[in-house]
């Protein structure tokens, strides 16, 4: 199975370009700043106009198979956990 990681938030592209420099991320971060559509979308976005913290772990046929909210979706283990089983049930 191919994945492929990226991640999306409703701040402006310095903050981001800040947040990876020092987080040290490998993945690509879009930026939802302008309008939010993404992550109203996603059922993510709180009335403060921010979004909350969330992995969503989708299938090829786009599919979303796990999701991960709050602060433990920043951990990577959850996503690598499900991306693990999706894998998994994608080979049988």
């Amino acid at each position: 199975m191919q994945a492929k990681v990226f991640g999306i938030s409703a701040d402006n592209i310095p903050s981001q370009k800040e947040f990876a420099t020092k987080l040290g991320l490998s993945f690509p971060l879009l930026s939802d700043f302008r309008n939010r559509e993404v992550i109203k979308a996603y059922g993510i976005l709180l009335s403060a106009g921010m979004a909350n913290r969330a992995t969503f772990v989708v299938d090829r046929d786009g599919k979303i198979q796990h999701i991960e909210e709050g602060n433990s979706a920043i951990d990577p283990t959850g996503a690598d956990t499900a991306c693990s089983r999706l894998a998994h049930r994608e080979s049988k």
